[in-house]
């Protein structure tokens, strides 16, 4: 890895399934690799319920972003992934009570399938650090 990219291991996250990690530092940016809805042993976390999977992505993302120094009003950037269009509500609902005031810029874009069999959607970040 270069020497620029620092990968970032947070306590308490069960290490990533494939070659990659949660989250990179590259200078003061942090980057946050697309998070499921999966617990510690890879199994679903809110089979079917939208606002139940998006909350949990959101519990990782914060303790991702706290291990690299960040909090939710640092991000920057979100890209959503959503199976169904229709779960944009639950997932809005989340997403306020999550964010507040701050607004992030955002893309979501619906796919076809996620890796996780059973998940709805796929959230990543950037964000920054002083």
């Amino acid at each position: 890895m270069s020497a620029l990219v620092e990968q970032i291991a947070v306590p308490g996250l069960p290490e990533p399934v494939g070659p990659y990690a949660h989250a990179t530092r590259l200078g003061k940016q942090i980057f946050v690799s697309g998070l499921l809805a999966l617990d510690e042993t890879g199994q679903v976390v809110g089979r079917g319920d939208a606002a139940a999977q998006a909350a949990h992505i959101f519990a990782v993302l914060g303790t991702i972003l706290a291990g690299a120094g960040a909090g939710f009003a640092d991000v920057a950037k979100l890209t959503i992934f959503l199976l169904n269009l229709d779960d944009r509500a639950a997932l809005a609902t989340v997403r306020q009570r999550v964010f507040g005031a701050h607004r992030p810029a955002s893309t979501l874009v619906q796919v076809a399938g996620l890796i996780g069999d059973g998940t709805l959607m796929e959230i990543e970040a950037i964000a920054g650090t002083r």
